[in-house]
């Protein structure tokens, strides 16, 4: 698919990707899934005093989260082609007081940094490539010798309800079908193995965590679904997914809870999968 295709199709998805709701979203979904990032960065290496670069920032939670970990005597560069995202992000480190931050609007694989980095990290970022590979190949340039390149990628496979639970089978369903149309991969998880090695990187070390738990659990994944399905719920419509009111997105999460505790379904969110290699 032509990289200006896939770009109109997911205009709705990066328009959403930086409203008011969709960073408490975001908020939500770094507290549920940052502890999984901090362990594959810390297992890469990622430690205090390093100098990091962010790939795909966003509004800033993994460019916060690297920042904890390699202290005030380390740096962290969060990078983002959307201006609005850098603005949030900015915005965020100001109120957090954060002074080993800053965030830089470019697009990290072509731009030209100052200086080389101890390590390049990056969740949810790949999957939204149209090249993953090429991507790849253009930030690890941003490496010096020895450094660390780690990214944190899903993948939709394991997403299952048992017994089974309908609202939360669809709405996995209705999502992962949109990611297809729009041209976003929902396995690129499972696929950084491949993605490193065509890229000319070293084969990387890879763990697979995931969300589960049962309908009275807030940590279960329930809230990450549904708030993904109800930001997603225009482009699904624009895709000929389901209809914004056949989802019915001001009720979803209740309803889905409810379910899954009346049927005392377990629910297993996508795989969050992490893979790393020194180059």
């Amino acid at each position: 698919m032509p990289e200006e295709e896939t770009q109109q199709k997911r205009r709705y998805e990066y328009e959403l990707g930086h409203s008011d709701r969709e960073l408490r979203r975001l908020a939500t979904q770094a507290a549920l899934v940052d502890p999984m990032t901090r362990q594959y960065f810390s297992r890469a290496g990622i430690q205090t005093g390093m100098q990091v670069l962010d790939i795909g920032s966003g509004a800033g939670d993994v460019a916060f989260l690297a920042a904890e970990i390699v202290g005030p005597t380390g740096t962290v560069v969060g990078s983002d082609r959307a201006s609005t995202a850098v603005e949030a992000a900015r915005e965020r480190a100001r109120e957090r007081a954060l002074d080993n931050v800053t965030f830089q609007e470019c697009d990290p694989a072509a731009f030209a940094f100052d200086r080389l980095f101890d390590a390049v990290v990056g969740r949810y970022v790949l999957m939204f490539s149209p090249d993953p590979v090429a991507m790849l190949r253009g930030i690890a340039r941003h490496l010096r010798p020895g450094g660390i390149i780690v990214f944190h990628e899903v993948d939709w496979t394991g997403t299952v309800s048992l017994p089974s639970s309908p609202i939360y089978d669809n709405c996995f369903r209705c999502i992962v079908e949109t990611f297809h149309r729009v041209g976003t991969n929902p396995n690129m998880g499972l696929g950084l193995h491949s993605a490193f090695i065509k890229a000319g990187l070293p084969a990387p070390t890879m763990a697979v965590s995931a969300l589960a738990g049962g309908g009275s659990d807030n940590s279960s994944g329930i809230d990450l679904l549904s708030d993904l399905a109800v930001t997603m719920a225009p482009v699904m419509e624009q895709s000929g997914v389901i209809s914004v009111s056949d989802l019915g997105p001001d009720s979803l999460q209740e309803r889905m809870r409810a379910e899954v505790i009346a049927n005392r379904s377990v629910v297993v969110g996508r795989y969050e999968v992490g893979a790393w290699s020194r180059v």
